[in-house]
């Protein structure tokens, strides 16, 4: 069975988690019972790149756990504090394979970097892996094999194993599961169910609700939640996906999809991403030329970074809401094409008044609706408005901008008399 750590006395392991975290439990309890030392380093100092590559120098820390969430925002600014570690423990969430090659390729990483997975439920760690830089150069970082004393099953809906490939719920079993929850007899007994691949009497397993895979190496690979799979306008939507295609464009360091239930758009997409160098048009389109219309967010916010909980998790609650953006924003149309167009994206949006300088997807369009709008437009101005032109062209001032330009084009190709040919509209 693969190590978490091995750690003597020479070691020093960092107690940065919060004590409510599970994390802590080993950041504490693994040093103390191999005879190293605990550096405790607070929270202050844990949230500030500088200060914690300070503290973590200053106390010679050799073993370090991080969350994806701060290991994607430090992997660049820990610099020699990385170096020094022998060991460097990452995970409660999906590893982005370009930070990690960063890590590795930037001539400072520590010696052993292990990808950790393991609910709460099942104590802390339950599966890990130590990276390779050819797991750096694959599309996902494996959450590995089983440690000592743990048993991982790979399930379909009816509980039955599933081959090699195929996606599946983990569950796990082992000494590591814990009795339940305190005071919640029936969600205890819809996760904590018994384990008929153990051999033994009594034995339980807890299901993780975490979709993942067998490899052909005999590891996992995590794909997602099974609670990230949605339903959007009749299609069915994987937000994991959408995350995974946010996250391989240069200079995002993080995205979150979420769904947001407007009483008047209904369900709509809506991406948060940090990064300092893609704006949310150049993300929309990037994600409109890979994937399919209904998965591209109507909604797309850049943020210098994501909001992260204690735990260093994404903190969802504090995520901003989509209409923020359009709430800072106060230009009303000026020409009349500008006044028309906002009108018919006023009616179709359930939204008055409609700004000018906003952008049809950030104030809930989606791709059915943009059909609608060249539909209109059609109608209205009696041009040939595509859906693509509403990707290219997002505001009301930018679009009227368009027809007026098409308008002018029309007119000045016009024949002067004669019979017209009509050509079918393209959709």
């Amino acid at each position: 069975a693969p190590e978490v750590a091995v750690l003597g006395a020479g070691d020093c392991v960092a107690h940065c988690a919060n004590p409510a975290f599970d994390a802590s439990t080993w950041e504490v309890w693994a040093p103390l019972l191999s005879g190293a030392r605990v550096a405790v380093i607070d929270s202050e100092t844990v949230l500030s790149p500088t200060a914690l590559a300070t503290a973590l120098v200053e106390a010679r820390v050799t073993a370090l756990w991080l969350t994806v969430g701060l290991f994607n925002e430090y992997v660049d600014r820990l610099g020699d504090a990385f170096a020094g570690l022998s060991h460097l423990l990452v995970g409660g969430d999906a590893l982005d394979p370009r930070s990690v090659a960063r890590l590795l390729d930037g001539g400072r990483a520590p010696a052993r970097v292990v990808n950790g997975y393991g609910p709460t439920e099942t104590t802390t760690f339950a599966v890990v892996h130590e990276i390779t830089r050819s797991d750096a150069s694959g599309r996902s970082i494996p959450i590995g094999r089983p440690i000592a004393n743990t048993r991982v099953y790979v399930l379909d809906g009816e509980g039955q194993p599933v081959p090699v490939g195929v996606s599946g719920e983990l569950h796990i079993g082992g000494a590591g599961v814990a009795r339940g929850y305190l005071g919640r007899e029936a969600l205890t007994a819809e996760r904590f169910v018994a384990d008929p691949f153990a051999g033994e009497a009594g034995a339980r397993m807890y299901r993780t609700g975490d979709l993942v895979r067998w490899r052909a190496d005999g590891t996992l690979e995590y794909l997602g939640r099974n609670d990230q799979q949605v339903k959007i306008r009749g299609f069915r939507v994987e937000l994991g996906e959408i995350e995974s295609a946010l996250s391989s464009r240069p200079g995002v360091r993080g995205a979150v999809v979420v769904v947001h239930a407007d009483p008047a758009l209904g369900k709509r997409l809506v991406a948060y991403v940090a990064s300092d160098a893609s704006g949310a048009d150049a993300l929309r389109r990037d994600l409109s030329e890979r994937l399919p219309a209904y998965m591209v967010p109507s909604s797309i916010m850049v943020l210098p970074a994501l909001p992260l909980t204690a735990n260093g998790k994404v903190d969802r609650q504090r995520l901003p809401a989509p209409e923020a953006a359009v709430a800072a924003v106060h230009e009303v149309p000026q020409t009349p094409t500008e006044h028309r167009l906002a009108a018919i994206w006023g009616g179709l949006l359930g939204l008055e008044p409609v700004p000018a300088n906003v952008g049809f997807f950030e104030m809930g369009g989606h791709s059915l609706l943009a059909t609608r709008v060249a539909s209109a437009v059609r109608d209205e101005f009696g041009c040939q408005l595509k859906v693509k032109d509403m990707f290219e062209h997002q505001t009301v001032a930018s679009l009227a901008a368009f027809i007026d330009a098409m308008s002018t084009h029309a007119q000045a190709d016009a024949a002067p008399a004669g019979d017209e040919v009509l050509e079918e509209m393209e959709w």
